[in-house]
């Protein structure tokens, strides 16, 4: 059984025993509710504990990466104006999207009261625009960090990650090395953390099933199928966008990029759908060699158009479900900071990604934390969904790169060929 597999049985297990302690023993449940609550506040602790060594190391090494990247030459240049664009796109339709559908979704009164009752009273950002702008640029880089102040830290670190590619090679290495091995070792953390994540989310739910009873797993429903729809919606999107500017005939689109999509839903790794990508490239769009040796690898290691939607689609539904209204400036803020964030973690694996990406996102929009165990452990059943928009957006990107080439084929040439 993998790790999210286990993880997403402890929540079920916490859940139903919370459910039957509630029904038959309220005393022993309040008891097995005082509990568990520290236990599941000690786990989601550690995992929170990486972040900001975390964040601080694969932005380092993201924008070191991007840069060398559009230093490489035309195709990974308009490769990254195609990357920036889509996830900035994701994001955006998201914050949008994601609150406009769960405005359709019954909210439990008992759901919030026992949220509240685990992490406290929680207020929604407030102050001027002004003053928002202005706590964009920290006075102070390291009582940033200790304060766990995301957003500030971030532009601190981007403008020290910019700077690092001004500097010569030689001495711009041992920093980089510094950086991701940090990166690494904090990986390593997460995962020893996410061992015990099973009886970590047990521990989560367990008092606030207590307290809002079957509520919260129909709250958990409709997060699910609220990414879901968002990735569905996404993907769909691609079709609309290959065929564009003169680009791949829809029908040949979609036909091409079938099989990759295959892999990416029975594998749910991007990287392990790159040789069937490559060969949607090589052979199905007849594209030259060089456009998915270059393109491809480069967006799977930097791109994946569903990260800013998840970012984007857990702070609304912990939002949702707090009764929060975010502000236009925070809602902002989350959009830039999730396209950014999505761009130097893709090397992040499994549920080490959840927490280390959502986490920031989530505590720049002043939300709490607590949610994001329950959300992790459920993150397994809309990923699939996320693996295939992720490969279609990867040959998108391939597909409107090779087609401003000089020499990709042409429109009607395609559709001769495909016939």
């Amino acid at each position: 059984m993998s790790g999210a597999a286990k993880v997403f049985l402890g929540l079920l297990l916490g859940a139903v025993l919370g459910l039957v302690l509630n029904a038959f023993a309220p005393a022993a449940a309040q008891h097995a509710a005082a509990i568990a609550q520290p236990i599941g506040r000690l786990w989601l602790n550690a995992l929170q504990m990486t972040i900001v060594p975390l964040v601080m190391g694969l932005l380092i090494v993201g924008v070191a990466q991007a840069s060398d990247a559009a230093a490489s030459g035309r195709i990974a240049r308009r490769t990254l104006v195609w990357i920036l664009g889509l996830a900035t796109a994701s994001a955006v339709f998201t914050a949008f999207f994601a609150p406009f559908l769960l405005s359709f979704a019954p909210r439990s009164e008992a759901l919030t009261e026992a949220l509240h009752a685990a992490t406290g009273t929680i207020a929604a950002p407030e102050g001027s625009v002004a003053a928002s702008l202005a706590a964009l640029v920290p006075t102070n880089a390291i009582a940033a960090a200790a304060q766990g102040a995301i957003v500030p830290l971030v532009v601190f670190t981007l403008l020290f990650a910019f700077a690092l590619t001004r500097i010569p090679a030689e001495r711009r290495a041992p920093v980089l090395a510094l950086a991701q091995g940090v990166a690494d070792a904090m990986i390593v953390i997460v995962h020893w953390v996410l061992k015990v994540g099973p009886l970590g989310v047990f521990a989560l739910i367990l008092p606030v099933t207590v307290q809002a009873g079957g509520s919260v797993l129909g709250a958990l429903g409709v997060h699910v199928a609220v990414l879901i729809a968002t990735y569905l919606v996404i993907t769909a999107s691609l079709y609309v966008i290959a065929p564009l500017g003169g680009g791949e005939p829809l029908r040949r689109f979609a036909s091409a990029i079938l099989p990759a999509q295959v892999v990416a839903a029975s594998t749910q790794s991007s990287l392990a759908s790159l040789p069937a990508m490559l060969q949607a490239s090589n052979e199905r769009f007849g594209y030259p060699p060089q456009i998915g040796a270059l393109v491809l690898p480069l967006a799977v290691s930097l791109f994946r158009i569903t990260s800013p939607a998840q970012y984007l689609g857990v702070m609304s539904f912990i939002a949702w479900a707090y009764g929060i209204e975010l502000d236009a400036t925070t809602i902002a803020t989350c959009i830039a900071l999730a396209v950014v964030i999505s761009l130097g973690s893709v090397g992040l694996p499994g549920q080490a990604s959840f927490m280390g990406t959502n986490l920031p996102i989530v505590q720049a929009a002043g939300l709490p934390v607590e949610p994001l165990g329950l959300l992790l452990a459920v993150d397994l059943i809309p990923d699939v969904f996320s693996t295939v928009g992720n490969v279609s957006a990867d040959l998108t990107v391939a597909s409107k790169v090779a087609r401003a080439e000089p020499d990709a084929p042409a429109a009607e040439d395609a559709e001769d060929a495909d016939r």
